[in-house]
């Protein structure tokens, strides 16, 4: 699951624990290896691009990054904004909508669209499209929850400080200090919008809440709130601190200026939340389904869409679901009678899902040698990668676990992309929290999905691009089904790069494709059909060998977050598609290097869209 950047009402991503195994960073490609391969064609030629329109984009993206202070850091830009959080009201949500509407006005009144070349008219297109995509969910901005398991206010503070908020310096230092105090301000503005919000009806189903209190009570236990271990945010400020060239005194200052903030500020913020919660999860129902909401068909439908970018209807994503796991099941038939097992699918599935050789141990020792299987999966891809595409990375990629905060409610596994200016990795970050659900076969696929060649080589050229390449609007955003669905693609694509030579891993990366299609149906089955949770969760254990633990937390996110997870295979099957055009059309002329930059080095866009720059490109090399 690729992380995109989130504004402060959502979930923003979480680190390395101190009490996890040590992150693996691992440098890029070697510039030898890119050599060695034979060259590419030729590219087309860029067409000529409107300066004044270039410089209207980078004028948008300086008004958009001074209304948050967020996006600014994760872009690595410190500034005077540097030690706080974006805002959390309906005023800073409608200065964000006011700046939109003002600059699409001004693009449609300054630059007739039909003057502009091929590329300048796809960022036109792009800019449009990507107002009225915001646009489409603005009538139901009320019905999000602000707390929960996956993207919940309570964590986002956080992880922000562990993993984004840099400390090179003294500023540095006392900017993280002061966001440690506004996190108070955030909490409070974030209990307010959930408890009116609740009052309207729109509460989380009551198994939410757990979740939501155990992650806020973790970050106040410890030290410097008892004489626990560190608090993994104080074991955070004090490591950053602890690198600074700066003497003991001022060490000393900074160290206690953080306590002060954490016990006076942070801690009573949290006990705020929990009180909230606790009083919520009380009024709270056990209906999932986004249907219980007056207008919740209509968000539903205007969800699928804001996710797939297509106009699927609930029935027909249903629909495309139950034949895409009847493929999978007859690819996964046939592997099962490859390596000799004796009985149904659903006896495979059972034997894969409970035989202890397909897990490792729930200790250190074992989520280190997930690490590492990780890392022996990225050596393996990095080798091959130069068959397949003409640009490599620079940025380097950090495996990490996810923090001990808030790894028992956080997803499987989920990437964050680099900066621009190089000073952050790109990261994979892989939930060790329990390694019964965490299956050896799927080490491999899942590290293609979210490392390389997906998530990572995605997203590091995309922050690798030079001035001008493509606008600031096109290269920090994303499109969940051109993401993910590249993750996705991503995962067979190693196949071709010769990985999953153990029958049981293909079926792994098998497992996790069935995974995929199954998020069509019981998503639907969820929002559309009124299915219950236990149904839900019923209907993967009987299609699939998921572990158990693993289905729950995959039906809890699906709840939380309606239509999001339909995208990855919609995204898939349509970059598949126009690979097998681009084959057959082109013939001996089809280079992969060629397809994969295509699709790779112009930003995250709707698949319509996507499908015409291929087309596009088609036509090029046709020519």
């Amino acid at each position: 699951m690729k992380q995109l950047l989130l504004l402060a009402s959502t979930a923003l991503l979480a680190g390395c624990a101190t009490t996890t195994p040590d992150p693996l960073v691992v440098p890029p490609p070697e510039t030898a290896a890119a050599e060695a391969a034979p060259a590419a064609t030729a590219p087309a030629p860029v067409p000529a691009r409107n300066a004044q329109l270039a410089a209207f984009f980078e004028e948008y993206d300086k008004a958009s990054l001074a209304l948050s202070p967020l996006s600014k850091a994760y872009r690595g830009i410190k500034d005077a904004d540097y030690g706080k959080w974006d805002e959390l009201s309906d005023a800073a949500e409608e200065r964000d909508r006011a700046l939109d509407r003002r600059y699409l006005a001004d693009l449609r009144q300054r630059f007739p669209r039909a003057s502009l070349s091929p590329d300048d008219q796809l960022s036109y297109d792009l800019f449009e499209y990507r107002i009225a995509r915001s646009e489409s969910l603005y009538p139901y901005r009320k019905n999000g929850l602000v707390f929960d398991q996956m993207n919940g206010a309570q964590s986002d503070g956080p992880a922000f400080l562990i993993n984004i908020h840099k400390v090179a310096s003294v500023a540095d230092a006392e900017a993280y200090v002061s966001r440690i105090s506004a996190i108070a301000t955030y909490l409070d503005q974030s209990v307010a919008e959930a408890n009116a919000r609740a009052a309207n009806g729109v509460l989380a189903p009551r198994w939410v809440y757990p979740y939501v209190i155990a992650d806020s009570r973790n970050l106040i236990r410890g030290a410097p709130f008892d004489k626990g271990a560190d608090n993994d945010l104080w074991a955070d400020f004090k490591a950053k601190v602890g690198k600074l060239d700066a003497d003991a005194a001022t060490k000393a200052r900074l160290l206690e200026a953080g306590r002060t903030a954490m016990v006076r500020d942070l801690k009573p913020a949290y006990s705020r939340v929990i009180t909230a919660m606790q009083a919520q999860m009380a009024k709270a129902g056990t209906d999932d389904g986004i249907w219980r909401f007056p207008n919740g068909a209509a968000e539903y439908q205007a969800r699928l869409k804001f996710y797939t970018t297509t106009d699927f209807t609930p029935d027909q994503v249903h629909e495309l679901g139950l034949a895409q796991v009847a493929r999978i099941h007859g690819e996964m038939t046939a592997l099962k009678d490859k390596v000799g097992f004796k009985g149904s699918l659903q006896d495979f599935f059972k034997f894969m899902r409970e035989d202890k050789r397909f897990y490792y141990p729930n200790t250190a020792a074992g989520k280190q040698t997930y690490l590492d299987e990780s890392l022996k999966a990225q050596q393996q891809v990095q080798a091959a990668l130069p068959r397949f595409f003409g640009r490599l990375p620079k940025t380097a990629l950090l495996i990490k676990p996810v923090e001990a905060f808030r790894e028992k409610s956080a997803g499987k596994a989920f990437y964050q992309d680099p900066p621009p200016d190089g000073s952050r990795p790109g990261t994979y970050y892989v939930n060790l929290y329990n390694m019964n659900d965490m299956p050896s076969i799927e080490v491999e696929a899942l590290f293609c999905h979210e490392g390389i060649p997906g998530h990572h080589l995605q997203g590091a050229l995309l922050s690798e691009l030079g001035e001008g390449e493509v606008p600031p609007f096109r290269q920090f955003s994303g499109y969940t089904a051109t993401d993910e669905g590249w993750g996705l693609y991503a995962e067979k694509l190693c196949k071709e790069m010769g990985l999953y030579q153990d029958p049981y891993r293909d079926f792994g990366r098998l497992q996790l494709e069935l995974h995929r299609a199954i998020r069509l149906v019981v998503d639907s089955g969820i929002h559309h059909k009124r299915w219950t949770r236990a149904q839900a969760i019923k209907y993967v254990e009987d299609n699939s060998a998921d572990a158990k633990g693993g289905i729950v937390k995959a039906i809890e996110r699906y709840i939380v977050y309606p239509g999001q997870a339909t995208a990855y295979m919609i995204g898939k099957l349509k970059i598949e598609e126009l690979r097998a055009r681009a084959k057959a059309q082109l013939g001996a002329r089809y280079d992969d290097r060629q397809f994969h930059d295509t699709i790779l080095l112009a930003g995250s866009m709707p698949l319509s869209m996507l499908e015409k720059r291929v087309d596009d490109w088609i036509a090029r090399t046709k020519a």
